[in-house]
């Protein structure tokens, strides 16, 4: 059974596995595994404790990590429990599990050391970074939010962690001109399927991490065998490795290897680009409800 389980979603190795598999799969030990928080601006996440290893994604500040195994040389393998995904990642970028209270809704933002814009700033958070605010000071009019670790951001620059935006393609179209990063999930770089998933989640919506997982379980298929059906904003388009989301009737929205950057593209211009040099042909619409 193990070999038939995605070791992108699943806990499970030979010699380790989650406690909560015990009697599904073998496994040499079994544990419950540690929670902890993501304390970097953004990780990578690996298939492989190497550093040579290409990212299959990333976390971002203040996400929940569990972690199940740390070795001597600084490595932790776990699942992030944002979205389920398996892998390997730089001890050193954890910290004591947080409950969170909000979560960043500007496109970035900056952690200061103190309530004053004008001060080195220690860090820089993406859109959909996690934090505890435990307080908050006024600077010249400016108001700041205090967080559990003594730093400073922009209040205005946060939500509570459950709100919902209403129009969650807004949120895929102010990230229009980010760069294209493989395996990026923030606001600094990211791909076509990292585009939609932290577009989604200001919406309220979860969506799984890769393209062909997303194409599993997001929205109802609209039938294309005869041709594509009248498109509206927010219906999803999938190739076999890449996904878009329609931002009007004739405009594709997606992060994308062409301009290496979120962008819009006339869909007809899109679509024979990407069948002819890319991806092949569009494998399914995929309407949200």
């Amino acid at each position: 059974m193990n070999d038939q389980l995605d070791r992108r979603l699943h806990p499970v190795r030979p010699d380790l596995a989650a406690t909560h598999y015990r009697g599904q799969v073998q496994a040499e030990r079994f544990v419950d595994g540690t929670d902890f928080s993501v304390k970097a601006d953004k990780v990578e996440l690996r298939a492989k404790p190497d550093l040579a290893c290409g990212i299959d994604t990333e976390l971002v500040f203040g996400e929940t990590f569990r972690v199940f195994e740390s070795t001597p040389d600084g490595w932790s393998w776990g699942q992030l429990q944002t979205d389920g995904y398996v892998g390997w990642l730089r001890t050193d970028t954890l910290g004591p599990v947080e409950q969170v209270t909000h979560r960043v809704a500007a496109l970035r933002t900056y952690r200061y050391p103190e309530a004053e814009m004008k001060r080195p700033v220690l860090s820089q958070i993406s859109m959909g970074a996690l934090v505890r605010v435990v307080g908050s000071e006024t600077t010249r009019g400016l108001e700041f939010a205090k967080l559990s670790d003594g730093s400073f951001v922009v209040k205005k620059h946060l939500v509570a962690r459950d709100h919902k935006a209403d129009d969650w393609v807004g949120a895929a179209e102010a990230m229009i001109g980010t760069p294209y990063l493989w395996g990026g999930r923030s606001t600094l770089g990211l791909d076509c399927s990292g585009l939609i998933q932290l577009s989604m989640q200001t919406g309220g919506m979860k969506a799984p991490r890769d393209t062909d997982m997303q194409e599993a379980v997001l929205g109802e298929p609209l039938d294309i065998s005869g041709g594509l059906p009248k498109l509206q904003r927010g219906d999803l388009l999938f190739w076999k490795g890449h996904v878009g989301v329609m931002s009007d009737h004739e405009t594709l929205l997606h992060a994308n290897g062409y301009t290496m950057t979120v962008a819009n593209e006339n869909l007809l211009a899109a679509r024979k680009r990407v069948r002819e040099n890319e991806f092949g042909q569009l494998t399914s619409v995929k309407r949200l409800r």
